[in-house]
């Protein structure tokens, strides 16, 4: 795959204000490019994996993540960095704390997306016009405008609505677990963590492509662009306006011989 078509297409067609991030999940420490930063290591802290994503879409970073990195155990559960045991299924932790049932908590915890626990060693973000591997998935923020084009695109490919799911957190889990586990895009409404620790903005939302779909978004883009769905939105402006009767008796005097 080469990433320079993919990434050219939403440079042109979609625009985002922050680089798209690359993601792969790899076996082992010897997979981790050798420029990459990790932050414990590196960095001198742990940190949940929507801010390492942050990192690299807003500051250009390449990061590589461990458990050990981890600071927030939902996306190490997602990734199966961690195992999924008893007490987090149940929710004993009461995560999110917002929802009022331990019932319900137990419920939003068995139905998060999860990679198979001890498949992977770490996971790494980089922007994408610095990944030099090809990704599992890519993630793409932006406005409700520039998802819509994005969801247009991939339903020009498929020719099938997206089906998403979003519970107000747990993003990491959608963006990445989802994704890799159905091969299909996903497209994300942020909250949590990925809203109060890694500062993704209110006019924000997320949108996840397998690499598999990387070749069909592209052509969707371009495809669909030239059918008229474009971003920024174009206004449809042939259109005859109705002005205040004012100004109509103001041209009708200024047409006049009247002085």
């Amino acid at each position: 795959m080469d990433l320079t078509i993919i990434r050219q297409s939403l440079d042109t067609y979609v625009r985002p204000a922050t680089s798209p991030v690359a993601i792969k999940m790899i076996d082992s420490a010897d997979e981790i490019p050798e420029r990459a930063k990790m932050p414990k290591r590196d960095l001198g802290t742990t940190m949940p994996l929507c801010q390492g994503i942050a990192l690299a879409r807003r500051h250009g970073m390449v990061i590589a993540m461990s458990k050990d990195d981890m600071l927030c155990p939902i996306g190490a559960v997602a990734l199966g960095l961690l195992p999924a045991k008893p007490r987090f299924l149940d929710g004993s932790f009461g995560i999110p704390f917002w929802v009022p049932t331990q019932e319900m908590t137990a419920n939003l915890a068995s139905g998060m997306a999860r990679l198979e626990a001890g498949r992977y060693s770490h996971v790494v973000a980089a922007p994408i016009e610095r990944a030099a591997f090809e990704p599992d998935v890519i993630v793409v923020y932006g406005n409700p405008a520039q998802i819509a084009r994005l969801i247009q695109a991939t339903v020009y490919a498929t020719g099938e609505p997206i089906v998403s799911r979003s519970a107000g957190g747990f993003a990491c889990a959608e963006q990445i677990a989802r994704t890799m586990l159905t091969d299909k895009c996903q497209y994300v409404i942020a909250g949590g963590g990925d809203r109060v620790i890694a500062q993704a903005q209110d006019d924000e939302a997320s949108f996840a492509l397998p690499i598999s779909q990387a070749d069909a978004l592209a052509e969707g883009l371009e495809e669909s662009h030239k059918r008229g769905t474009r971003y920024p939105t174009r206004s449809y402006l042939t259109f005859g306006a109705v002005m205040p009767k004012s100004f109509g008796q103001m041209l009708e005097y200024l047409e006049s011989d009247e002085e």
